[in-house]
């Protein structure tokens, strides 16, 4: 095997003697040669001078509002760079969504600029010079969709994420989840890299205390209802967000908040545990989306040394946590792979959208005789107490 070339005869004899350190190179050549792979280009604010997004149309444009923690930058196309801001960043985009797009995949171009005939696009990258002037944009939106609809679908990302890549994937989601209300990304400072995990979990916890500021801004605008949906280990930095507003008597305190959704929470099944301990709030809607057979969560799982994560963990073992349980290891036809069903596979989105909709099609107050009514034949699994 060529992957084998660099290597000693008598490594490769030891190597090929021991299985576990065969899986543990295989692992680390993969992570070596992912890692040097040319990432897609930085979209923000980028535009195509012969087509330009406002001549399509068809397309559909989604404005995204965006809370962050990064540093702005200069860099054609990224608008937020990888570094930690010490103050809150409000912005906005337009995300472009060709008229070709298909519900699941997400049309990214390879090089710039985009098309947006056939490709997404990011447009009119705008910075909010106070909180009022933020509060004061995302109102226009709410205004624009019917009343009893008006809510905030709060999105935190998860690792590796440049902003560019958070923006598209929540633009993605919504459009073909069918939110029907305004979107606002919590833009933490990921590097952006398969080998800055421990950086990225140290951003998160920065960006911890910053939660409460942009809770209490979303708090002053005429949203009627929140959903909060993180993934991967914007689901850790959501906990640990939980936990500090349950201690300080923060969490809903406006009890607007309608649904929380974790899909693929990278956080140790150990430490999750102990977070619903310390928020014990019997908060009804609260979901966890996982699948057993997560490739990302397994790499993460050998990093923490063995503990389980809680997105890749047994769905009963969960639901006896208190939490409403749905496992996705059976889905196969996800675009994203197995760490983002919850956007790559048509039906889980549609699923999922129906539920953020509907304020909450899966609460315990549904009947397990209407579950499979509910799922309409999806190969997925749903626990709770």
């Amino acid at each position: 095997m060529y992957i084998f070339r660099w290597y000693p005869k008598r490594l490769l004899k030891s190597v090929r003697s021991n299985g576990a350190n065969f899986r543990w190179l295989l692992y680390i050549t993969a992570v070596v040669v992912l890692a040097s792979c040319s990432p897609p280009p930085e979209l923000v604010g980028v535009d195509n001078p012969e087509v330009p997004v406002a001549s399509i149309e068809a397309a559909v444009r989604q404005k995204v509002f965006i809370a962050s923690t990064r540093q702005a930058t200069e860099t054609v196309g990224a608008f937020y760079s990888a570094q930690r801001a010490p103050e809150l960043g409000l912005a906005s985009v337009q995300v472009s969504i060709p008229p070709t797009h298909v519900v699941g995949e997400l049309e990214r171009p390879k090089r710039l600029p985009p098309d947006p005939r056939t490709e997404f696009a990011i447009v009119e990258p705008t910075v909010y010079a106070s909180d009022e002037a933020f509060i004061a944009s995302v109102n226009r939106e709410l205004q624009k969709i019917p009343k009893g609809q008006r809510d905030i679908l709060f999105f935190v990302h998860g690792y590796n994420n440049t902003t560019s890549d958070a923006l598209l994937r929540l633009a993605q989601f919504v459009e073909d989840s069918g939110f029907q209300g305004v979107p606002v990304l919590f833009d933490w400072a990921s590097g952006a890299s398969l080998t800055r995990y421990v950086y990225d979990l140290n951003s998160a916890l920065i960006a911890r205390p910053k939660i409460p500021e942009i809770s209490s801004i979303l708090g002053r605008t005429n949203a009627e209802g929140y959903d909060i949906f993180a993934h991967s280990m914007g689901a850790f930095l959501t906990m640990e967000a939980m936990k500090d507003a349950v201690q300080t008597g923060r969490f809903n305190a406006n009890e607007r908040l309608q649904t929380i959704i974790l899909a693929s929470p990278d956080i140790d099944m150990d430490l999750f545990r102990a977070q619903l301990e310390q928020i014990d709030t019997k908060f009804d809607r609260f979901y966890v989306l996982l699948s057993e057979e997560d490739s990302a969560l397994n790499i993460s799982r050998r990093i923490a040394g063995g503990v389980p994560r809680v997105g890749a963990s047994d769905i009963n073992e969960l639901a006896e946590l208190g939490v409403i349980a749905i496992d996705l290891s059976k889905v196969s036809n996800s675009s994203s792979g197995s760490h983002s069903k919850f956007a790559g596979s048509p039906d889980v989105v549609k699923l999922i959208g129906g539920g953020l909709n509907e304020n909450g099609r899966f609460s315990r107050s549904q009947r397990a005789t209407n579950l499979g009514e509910i799922l309409g034949g999806i190969p997925i699994s749903v626990a709770f107490k």
